[in-house]
């Protein structure tokens, strides 16, 4: 028998998350679900548990330090160990300049994005330390966001950019305790938060244009292909988007 996997995922019951949750369990991984709304965590989680895997439902608020403690302390009694952590929650604000913003939009923006996805590393991480066997992945979604804005996008943008430093410290902090860490930066997955990409989103010369899109299962698939590399070896980047969007060029 194929030996146990268990995953905890972040933002598990919408989007990226849930296509992420459910290639994972089809690969034969049980998972840890987490986000705000228990509703859709519920649902995501009644399809694994059809697939003849275990979910643990656990909503949270990842901003909170309190809450996350609770979160991994519930996934240790649940599972016991943790092969897997994809840190995917994200939180956007309004695109309008950067003057405009309010403090509240931007912290909102950190807390999620940044300090969550730190957060929930650290309580990744002091379970991959201490389980035998030692170890386990970290995959954080950078998004292209990690690499260019989009206009009207700081909050958003300057946390994505922090995450790719993020990626790398804990790459670099704990490859001796074989756990290694990557990031995968995602472009127009046709999710409920992208969908405005097939109306029309404003492009850096103040156009507004649509823009082609991918499959979210697309991503599950590579979030697979990244977890279920041997320790040893680590995708420390990977980009994934629709051919066709605007991203490499100019303008």
């Amino acid at each position: 028998m194929a030996e146990e996997k268990y995953a905890l995922i972040t933002g598990a019951g919408v989007g990226i998350g849930r296509a992420a949750s459910l290639a994972l369990a089809k690969a034969g991984w049980s998972i840890v679900l987490t986000g705000r709304r228990p509703q859709p965590l519920e649902e995501t989680a009644a399809e694994i548990r059809a697939l003849g895997r275990q979910a643990l439902v656990h909503p949270c608020d990842i901003g909170d330090p309190n809450a996350v403690k609770g979160l991994f302390a519930n996934a240790a009694e649940a599972f016991g160990r943790l092969d897997l952590l994809f840190n995917n929650a994200g939180a956007g604000a309004p695109g309008v300049p950067m003057e405009e913003l309010t403090y509240e939009q931007w912290k909102a923006v950190v807390d999620v994005n940044l300090t969550g996805a730190f957060l929930c590393a650290q309580g990744a991480i002091a379970m991959m330390k201490k389980q035998t066997p030692r170890g386990g992945r970290i995959i954080n979604n950078g998004s292209i966001s990690a690499h260019v804005p989009r206009p009207n996008s700081a909050p958003y943008t300057a946390t994505k950019h922090a995450i790719t430093g993020l990626t790398k410290s804990i790459a670099l902090d704990c490859r001796n305790f074989d756990i290694a860490c990557g990031q995968i930066d995602i472009g127009n997955a046709l999710t409920d938060m992208a969908r405005k990409m097939t109306q029309g989103v404003p492009q850096a010369d103040g156009r507004i244009a649509i823009e082609p899109t991918i499959d979210p299962d697309e991503v599950g698939a590579a979030i697979v292909h990244m977890a279920s590399l041997p320790l040893t070896t680590n995708i420390l980047t990977m980009t994934i988007m629709a051919t066709k969007m605007p991203y490499v060029g100019r303008g």
